[in-house]
């Protein structure tokens, strides 16, 4: 199926086209094996096939995307045991970065907090994988803002394209995107109870979670 992409306005077309490919492949929207063209995802967009082919060229070096010669761009796989890697490693950076955080976030800041946690639900309630990925992908690395690491927050954001392709559109078939999405509100919480302990515990249990959530069934038991 071909990916559900809107049409944009013709101002910063590189950083514009990137955002909503990523979008899109994050989601799922944009399916591994099948070989996109820019000329085709330009007409989508309503531009030309340049900023499309630039923007795929940044995707290809974050290894979201592939090259195939003289036919266009191929998402990438992305392996269970890739994913496991990936959760290993946002366990060992997340959960210890929210908790460093906790004491220092501003008052001022939850409410803003609060509304990156709602669209979160809003977009789950909606079944809007695209913008439940975006609002997902600005509640976290918000929250690891507050370290004033930015090493960290780019090592974070691109762990998470990675897991781009597994389990949103399933989870949504199940009915739980919305209690993963409400997740989100329980670490707020924690955060808003300057509880250093349990905000870290809410992060880890989340990412945990949705990691176990994700996993792809396994096989049947013989009879």
């Amino acid at each position: 199926m071909a990916p559900k992409l809107v049409q944009m306005e013709k101002v910063s077309m590189r950083d514009r086209v990137g955002r909503a490919l990523r979008a899109a492949i994050i989601s799922g929207e944009m399916e591994p094996g099948v070989v996109y063209s820019a000329p085709s995802l330009g007409t989508r967009f309503g531009v030309s096939a340049t900023p499309v082919r630039e923007a795929m060229l940044d995707l290809v070096r974050e290894e979201l995307v592939e090259i195939v010669p003289n036919k266009g761009f191929r998402v990438t796989e992305v392996s269970e045991t890739d994913l496991d890697q990936i959760t290993e490693i946002r366990l060992l950076i997340e959960p210890p970065a929210v908790s460093k955080v906790t004491p220092i976030i501003p008052d001022a800041d939850f409410a803003e907090l609060r509304e990156l946690a709602q669209n979160i639900v809003t977009a789950a309630e909606a079944g809007d994988l695209v913008e439940y990925t975006e609002a997902d992908r600005v509640f976290h690395l918000r929250l690891l803002s507050y370290a004033d690491n930015p090493r960290m927050t780019n090592l974070v954001s691109d762990l998470r394209a990675h897991t781009r392709l597994f389990g949103l559109a399933a989870l949504r078939e199940r009915g739980e995107l919305v209690d993963v999405a409400r997740e989100h509100h329980d670490i707020v919480d924690a955060l808003h109870a300057r509880d250093q302990h349990q905000a870290e515990s809410q992060m880890r249990a989340h990412i945990s979670q949705v990691r176990g959530r994700w996993a792809s069934p396994g096989p049947e038991p013989a009879d």
